[in-house]
């Protein structure tokens, strides 16, 4: 076939494409036949009208695009709970109530007798029980999503199993903090038995915080007064059974802990005052200790809250931590194309022995 013009070679390769198709012959980039006057002069192809491919700059994109190896995690804010209060395992699994004996020793005296029977002693027992709740995740992974990410260089199996170990181990530890509600289950933050918190003093600029919009409105030696009230509230709970060489736990938010660098004109700051007035005093930080927010929704409704909590007294905790199931893998169930298992664990909350061994302060 010959054609003496564009629009006749290209209407006649529209009439013949279908054909060319139905034989399995497919050429999406050809737009007509070669006009007759290119076809005697080859040399002169460069001549044509138009592309009988589509117009193209270069090599796919994909080819000159890196996939950086180094995989970035997203940040989670740290889960301190068991590191302020020191955690423990009671029990197991199957265990729904957990009962924790406390002995009082009563009596009384009297005068003296050769004949006298007055006076008695004798001790009195009381139950205080917690109830445990179990929380499970599932973690899932498809044979095309395990075999696609792995393209990427991304282990997807790893990174599931991360996933859901981290989702338990962070409710865990908001369940030591604020306990689990409907249940006998209670934490560091909201445990019936403590204290009410005291109220910051007044401060020289104005209001009772340490730290407002991240700068430091108290003076150091402000600062140290609401501590050594704090410290003074357990003295006075305990009966003078905590002294200012016991060993305790300031726990407050990080925002707080800034208000530590505060220093007087002597040049010495609060932390350095804590350090010679309290000599065992641990000074630990959790955004649960912050002022509620929507960037802080673990927070406290009240503003920012400091708990002083002593280690033990007389050689008894004055509590912990407790879960009776850190982490349990059940068996991997196997579907038609993918898999899953359940993971599980457990929390009684935070198990306070002795109430008196805390003492707290709103408002900071």
């Amino acid at each position: 076939m010959k054609f003496d013009n564009y629009s006749s070679a290209a209407a006649a390769w529209a009439a013949h494409r279908p054909q060319f198709e139905a034989a399995g012959i497919y050429l999406p980039g050809a737009l007509s036949y070669v006009v007759e006057q290119y076809r005697s002069d080859p040399m002169a192809m460069d001549a044509q009208p138009q592309l009988v491919t589509a117009p193209n700059t270069g090599i796919p994109a994909f080819l000159t695009t890196l996939v950086d190896p180094d995989v970035y995690r997203v940040l989670f804010a740290p889960t301190r709970a068991a590191e302020i209060f020191g955690e423990v395992r009671k029990g197991s699994w199957t265990d729904q109530t957990a009962m924790f004996p406390v002995v009082e020793a009563v009596g009384e005296v009297s005068s003296y007798g050769d004949y006298n029977n007055n006076g008695h002693s004798g001790a009195n027992i009381n139950w205080p029980q917690r109830q445990a709740y179990l929380f499970q995740t599932i973690a899932e992974y498809g044979e095309l999503e395990v075999e696609r990410a792995g393209l990427g260089k991304i282990n997807w199996v790893s990174e599931i199993d991360g996933a859901a170990t981290n989702v338990l181990a962070r409710f865990l530890n908001n369940t030591y903090f604020r306990g689990v509600q409907g249940l006998q289950n209670f934490g560091l933050l909201n445990d019936p038995n403590l204290s009410a918190p005291l109220t910051p003093a007044t401060k020289a600029y104005g209001g009772v915080k340490w730290v407002n919009n991240g700068q430091i409105v108290a003076t150091a030696n402000e600062i140290f007064a609401d501590i050594q009230a704090l410290w003074l509230q357990m003295v006075q709970q305990t009966a003078g059974l905590v002294d200012q060489r016991t060993k305790m736990t300031l726990a407050m938010s990080p925002e707080s802990e800034l208000a530590m660098t505060a220093t007087n004109s002597f040049g010495v700051n609060v932390s350095d005052l804590l350090k010679k007035n309290f000599p065992n005093l641990t000074i630990e930080n959790a955004v649960q200790y912050g002022a509620s927010s929507s960037l802080n929704p673990v927070g406290v409704v009240g503003g920012n809250l400091v708990q002083l909590l002593a280690d033990a007294i007389e050689g008894q905790d004055v509590g912990y931590v407790a879960f009776n199931e850190k982490l349990r893998t059940h068996p991997i169930v196997r579907d038609l194309s993918s898999w899953k298992k359940k993971m599980t664990s457990g929390t009684w909350g935070a198990i306070i022995r002795m109430p008196a061994g805390i003492s707290q302060m709103l408002g900071v």
